[in-house]
């Protein structure tokens, strides 16, 4: 997960953890952690540890009452139990699946992928994608809004490729209104945007998303990519 760069010796670096308890047998997760720089390195892994735990909040995602991702987790699993203890005939199983990577590390940015499978019940679980975008030098989450010296003739270049991705408009929510997504992050290819299920258009739609290469990107970045 370590991303090399020519510039200068990174002040952070990742390895792979898998998280759980001792009565964990529905969550499954694996995400990176950082490591090297003590301030820097808490600050990032305070967001991805506070994603994980929305990901596992029951009910309302933006009032996460664990304090911990183990306590998520244990909350969770006892949460399972109690809808079996209220429903012993049901069959249904409850599970959930996190999994992170470094998508991209330079001197400048950190770009982190969150995807989570989380199910219980239901015709289908939800999958869910987070990109964490992080200021390199303070360990700070970046605000999309941030990313970008000119948003307006970023949104226009985006829309172009946007419709060159789209082969069905028809499946869209609002086939004639393009909005930039939730999700923007940054890759050695260049910047991917990527709409999650139901954002834009239905379950069966499946995730949307596109990469904008450097060269078209990067007179509209605040962070310059690899090129």
């Amino acid at each position: 997960m370590l991303f090399n760069s020519c510039e200068e010796e990174l002040k952070i670096s990742f390895v792979g953890v898998n998280i759980t308890t001792e009565n964990n047998d529905s969550v499954e997760i694996n995400i990176p952690e950082a490591i090297g720089d003590v301030t820097i390195a808490e600050a990032i892994n305070s967001e991805i540890n506070h994603t994980v735990m929305s990901e596992l909040q029951m009910g309302d995602a933006e009032t996460i009452t664990s304090k911990s991702v183990e306590e998520s987790i244990d909350t969770f699993n006892k949460e399972y139990k109690n809808f079996m203890n209220d429903f012993p005939d049901s069959a249904q199983v409850w599970d959930a699946e996190i999994d992170g990577e470094v998508i991209y590390q330079s001197n400048e940015i950190i770009s982190v992928s969150i995807t989570s499978y989380v199910n219980t019940g239901g015709a289908h679980g939800i999958f869910h994608l987070s990109f964490l975008n992080f200021n390199a030098e303070t360990g700070e989450r970046i605000p999309n809004g941030n990313l970008f010296n000119d948003i307006v003739a970023f949104n226009k270049m985006a829309k172009t490729y946007f419709d060159a991705s789209i082969k069905d408009k028809s499946t869209l929510f609002e086939k004639d209104n393009f909005t930039l997504p939730v999700n923007i992050g940054y890759t050695e290819e260049g910047l991917i945007l990527a709409y999650n299920v139901y954002e834009i258009a239905p379950y069966s739609t499946g995730l949307i998303d596109f990469t904008i290469p450097y060269e078209e990107a990067d007179d509209y970045l605040v962070f310059k990519g690899f090129r």
